[in-house]
């Protein structure tokens, strides 16, 4: 089943709102994969369906009045991911959020996902 992107209007599904609950327990000072959320959803094959729901969230990052903390999220190469907009700055903003939380993020982009991963929860078993 693939699911689309959303406008900001729109409602969250609930789908998204269940990857926002994951993003939002990754601990301080670490960081998951798209396709690590996606898994812990159980969404099987939904890393687009994760990055969907970070450019969903409210600009705010505040879901429930909770924060999501979307700087977490890194692709499966252990790099923060594109997200254009002018000059990289997005990545640049994501690179400085994780650095103060003590991540290195080279000047690529790239984190050692061996020391910095959260293995997180278990996954979800899909229903269909």
């Amino acid at each position: 089943m693939m699911i689309s992107p959303r406008a900001r209007s729109s409602p969250p599904s609930s789908t998204f709102e269940g990857i926002w609950a994951i993003v939002s327990r990754v601990p301080r000072g670490r960081v998951v994969t798209y396709g690590q959320v996606a898994r812990m959803a159980g969404l099987s094959r939904g890393a687009r369906t994760v990055g969907w729901a970070m450019r969903a969230l409210p600009d705010d990052h505040r879901v429930a009045g909770h924060s999501v903390p979307w700087h977490r999220v890194i692709n499966a190469q252990g790099r923060i991911s594109p997200r254009g907009g002018p000059e990289g700055l997005a990545e640049r903003g994501q690179a400085t959020l994780l650095r103060r939380e003590g991540v290195r993020v080279s000047t690529g982009g790239a984190v050692d996902l061996k020391r910095y991963r959260w293995c997180g929860i278990r996954p979800r078993i899909a229903r269909w």
